[in-house]
């Protein structure tokens, strides 16, 4: 026989410091995802103080203590995305999502567009598209691969020219 659990108790100030501490402590995010996370919190356990709380300003204090950074976050969650073979438009597009300003955006940028080569064939060669294919693709695949590409936010030039290559052929005249 299980018990009926409790309600859970509404929430104050310290307990939402206590939650953002924690979040913080075991992810890396943005003062935005953070700012939402509580928000959701809130909504699930409810607000026992008078007036509602600064979540905007909690965030910002725990970036001013250095807990969060949203540049070195945009910068680290651009690497991983680039080497998984995203594009630097779906990368930019994650990262608004994440709440990532735009100032933060336009510092990672030169790093996406330099590394666009290397990350649209990472995503090839996972893909097996063009010079990582076992065999020639026919002309509705090679626009099934060539969508592909695009979606994973990569340039539709250097798309085409990846999956018209043949399996096999030298990838150093992209480089």
């Amino acid at each position: 026989m299980t018990h009926p659990r409790r309600p859970l108790t509404p929430l104050n100030a310290p307990d939402l410091e206590r939650f953002a501490l924690r979040y913080v402590e075991r992810y890396a995010t943005t003062r935005v995802r953070l700012a939402d996370y509580l928000k959701r919190k809130i909504r699930e356990r409810g607000w026992s103080g008078e007036a509602a709380p600064d979540l905007a300003a909690l965030a910002q204090r725990m970036a001013d203590l250095g807990y969060v950074n949203d540049r070195l976050f945009a910068e680290s969650k651009a690497g991983a995305m680039g080497r998984r073979g995203l594009g630097a438009r779906r990368v930019g597009q994650a990262l608004r999502d994440a709440g990532v300003e735009d100032s933060d955006l336009d510092a990672v940028a030169p790093a996406l567009e330099g590394s666009a080569i290397s990350s649209a064939l990472a995503f090839a060669r996972r893909k097996r598209i063009g010079p990582f294919a076992l065999e020639a693709a026919e002309r509705p695949v090679q626009e099934k691969q060539l969508a592909a590409m695009l979606r994973a936010g990569h340039a539709f030039d250097l798309s085409r020219k990846i999956v018209r290559m043949s399996p096999g052929e030298d990838i150093e005249a992209l480089l």
